[in-house]
């Protein structure tokens, strides 16, 4: 069960950076490679897509979690890159 009390911390970046996105974000056509920061991520780590139609549905689809984020940017980085590479074909 979600927990909806757990909030996105700002300026992490992680899930904007860390995971491959294969969809098209505007500014990045064939989407990213896991480790490249996405175009849409401003100066403050925030995506300038958020709330818009044009986000991917992979940025949809991921919701901020205790287990995934963890307590710091930095376990959040590490847990979504664990993820990333035990995802890969």
């Amino acid at each position: 069960m979600a927990d909806t009390n757990f909030a996105c911390r700002a300026g992490c970046g992680a899930c904007c950076i860390v995971p491959s996105i294969t969809s098209p974000i505007p500014g990045m056509p064939q989407g990213k490679p896991a480790g490249v920061r996405c175009v849409q991520l401003d100066e403050l780590n925030r995506c300038k897509l958020f709330g818009q139609p044009s986000r991917p549905q992979f940025c949809l689809d991921f919701k901020a979690r205790p287990d995934t984020c963890g307590n710091t940017d930095q376990f959040a980085f590490d847990h979504l890159n664990q993820l990333e590479q035990a995802t890969q074909p």
